[in-house]
C-alpha cells in the first residue's frame, strides 16, 4: 500500500460509517483508483463490513476500480450528444479496443469512461482524450482518433 494511502488512513483511524465517502475520494485522489487491498484497509480502519465500503463505492460513479490509462478517453452521453450520435462513438471505441466503458486496456494504455456531459454540447457528439476536446464526432472518425494513438505510441516504442 503506498506511503500517501496508509497516511490518509490513520487520519480516518477514529472515524466511522460517516466518513467512508471523503475517505473513498481521497483514497481515489491519492491511487488513481480503489484498489481492493485499499477497500479492505479502508474496511478495517472504519471498523465497517467490506461488503458495506464495496457497496457504497459502488453505488456511487465517480468511484474507479481500475487505474487509468495513459490515455483516458471519456464519451459523453449527455442530451445534446446522445441526439448527434455518441452511442455510435462508444461503441466503435469499445469495439476499436476491446475493452468497455469502466475497463482499462491490459497494456495500461486506454482506459474509458462515459459521463453525463462534458459541457460542450456546441461541438456534440464529444470525446475527450486526456482533458483534450474532439469535436463533432463520428464512429469513423473516433477509430481514426484511437488508430492514430496507436501508431504513434508504437512508433515511439520503435524507437
Amino acid at each position: 500500500m503506498p506511503l500517501k494511502t496508509e497516511k490518509i488512513l490513520k487520519k480516518y483511524n477514529y472515524g466511522g460509517r460517516d466518513r467512508l465517502i471523503p475517505l473513498l475520494q481521497e483514497i481515489q485522489n491519492a491511487e488513481g483508483y480503489l484498489s481492493k487491498k485499499a477497500l479492505l484497509k479502508i474496511a478495517k480502519t472504519l471498523n465497517l463490513p467490506t461488503s458495506k465500503v464495496y457497496g457504497v463505492a459502488t453505488f456511487y460513479n465517480q468511484f474507479r476500480f481500475e487505474p487509468l490509462g495513459k490515455y483516458h478517453i471519456m464519451v459523453c452521453r449527455g442530451t445534446a450528444c446522445h441526439v448527434k450520435g455518441s452511442l455510435s462513438c462508444l461503441k466503435m471505441v469499445e469495439n476499436t479496443l476491446k475493452i468497455k466503458a469502466g475497463q482499462t486496456t491490459r497494456d495500461g494504455l486506454f482506459s474509458i469512461e462515459t459521463l453525463a456531459c462534458l459541457g460542450a454540447c456546441g461541438l456534440a457528439p464529444v470525446i475527450s482524450i486526456n482533458g483534450k476536446f474532439h469535436g463533432s464526432m463520428t464512429s469513423e472518425k473516433s477509430k481514426k482518433l484511437i488508430d492514430e494513438i496507436k501508431r504513434k505510441e508504437n512508433e515511439n516504442a520503435a524507437k
